[in-house]
């Protein structure tokens, strides 16, 4: 009785916000085009599409209609927004990552609705959209195949998500036992082994990590690495789990390495930088401009010395075939 009595609230809670949403963000939440959708303080509505830039709509919304929606999102979750708790950072029923801010924070109510991917693009479709070229293709399929740790490196939006959800699908095709850990479901990998674990409020992805290693994993994939859990996860991979991949906001992939360092910097003192060196094997960068996403290098770290870090382009022995790279 009491799980019906809760799925009934569920499903008159999200009736609420769906009209709430009005029919414009409402058919945009149903459009498998659509990436994200932002309100501005000043009511404008910007919708982005897959490979488009974001455009804004005729639609604007009136800054209650706004605060309302935001309010409903928040207590959905059993969160209670007010001056001193502005911020709302939710999931929303269909799986959407949402953030909205009221005032004092802003000086009015917006927000943005992330939408995870409608469907998983493969590496020869990147390669078909000119976003990598084939050898890109081979070299990340490659690395898969010889369970190497892939960082893949990336601004707001640059389509790192995607892009790891790319290469999950060359993971699939193995026998590996598959552990994800992430904030909101967004990675999708359809491997007949598989766990997807997300943290909550009283689960940090710190904790996560450290109790993947009683789940008995061969890959671990980390959505976004983001605090001091990259030192855990770091060393996973380096003592017997290798062929993980990873995301991390960064500039470049050099950038990608000082990240981790300012990241394992909130958990200690002394930043390994042989660690770093020895757990990832290939960094990836992807882009986003006017002219769309471009994964603009992918370098091979080979180890760090008084000079730093040591990086190189990989070379064309390590275009080979991914069958071989499995049994090896």
């Amino acid at each position: 009785m009491t799980r019906l009595l809760e799925s009934e609230t569920a499903t008159r809670r999200a009736s609420m916000l769906k009209t709430a949403f009005g029919p414009v963000i409402g058919c945009a939440l149903e459009d498998e085009a659509v990436a994200e959708i932002m309100v501005n303080p000043d009511g404008a509505l910007w919708i982005e599409r897959h490979g488009k830039c974001r455009a804004e709509e005729a639609r604007r919304l009136r800054s209650a209609d706004v605060e309302r929606i935001i309010r409903l999102v928040a207590s959905q979750i059993g969160f209670d927004c007010d001056k001193a708790r502005p911020i709302v950072s939710a999931e929303l029923p269909t799986g959407e990552r949402f953030e909205g801010v009221l005032p004092p924070v802003a000086i009015a109510p917006c927000f943005s609705i992330r939408k995870a991917a409608g469907r998983v693009i493969a590496l020869a479709e990147y390669v078909e959209a000119g976003i990598m070229t084939g050898a890109d293709a081979l070299i990340l399929k490659s690395a898969i195949s010889r369970r190497q740790n892939i960082l893949i490196a990336g601004g707001a939006s640059s389509g790192k998500t995607t892009l790891a959800n790319a290469l999950l699908t060359e993971v699939a095709a193995t026998e590996d036992r598959v552990v994800i850990l992430e904030d909101t479901r967004e990675l999708r990998c359809e491997a007949r082994d598989v766990i997807a674990l997300r943290t909550s409020p009283t689960v940090s992805l710190e904790a996560l990590v450290r109790s993947t290693m009683r789940l008995r994993p061969d890959r671990i994939i980390v959505g976004e690495v983001r605090g001091g859990e990259a030192l855990d996860l770091l060393k996973a991979w380096n003592t017997g789990h290798p062929g993980g991949v990873a995301t991390v906001h960064a500039n470049s992939a050099a950038a990608a390495l000082m990240r981790l360092e300012q990241l394992i910097g909130e958990r200690t003192t002394h930043i390994p930088c042989q660690l770093i060196a020895d757990a990832i094997d290939l960094v990836v960068f992807i882009s986003r401009s006017t002219g769309g996403r471009r994964v603009e290098e992918i370098l091979r770290v080979e180890g760090f010395d008084h000079n730093g870090y040591r990086l190189a382009k990989p070379n064309s022995l390590e275009l080979v075939v991914v069958n071989e790279g499995a049994n090896s």
